[in-house]
């Protein structure tokens, strides 16, 4: 019986696998959109410190902790994730200001 509990469980394994491979893809889809918005913000900025906003990204982090609750989602894990991606899209907003 344990060997047909562990062929279940390789199955399940394997669609949650999908599942999130699916999730993934979306996730990019936001991820392109997002950088497409970033753009264009970093085009109405006039110097580095507007791009950097401490004030706004702790806005965005207060935000997406609250949407996080409310969903049931662990904020901690949302509130890294999106300083990470926050931090990354920064670097990238100073770089596309200084593209000539």
């Amino acid at each position: 019986m344990a060997e047909a509990d562990e062929v279940q469980n390789a199955n399940q394994l394997a669609a949650v696998r999908v599942a999130i491979d699916e999730v993934d893809e979306q996730i990019v889809a936001l991820i392109s959109r997002r950088e497409r918005l970033v753009r264009r913000a970093g085009s109405l900025k006039h110097d580095d410190a507007s791009v950097r906003a401490p004030a706004r990204v702790e806005r965005v982090i207060t935000n997406v902790r609250d949407y996080a609750s409310k969903q049931g989602v662990d904020p901690t894990v949302v509130e890294q994730t999106y300083r990470a991606m926050i931090s990354a899209f920064i670097e990238f907003e100073l770089r596309v200001r200084r593209e000539p």
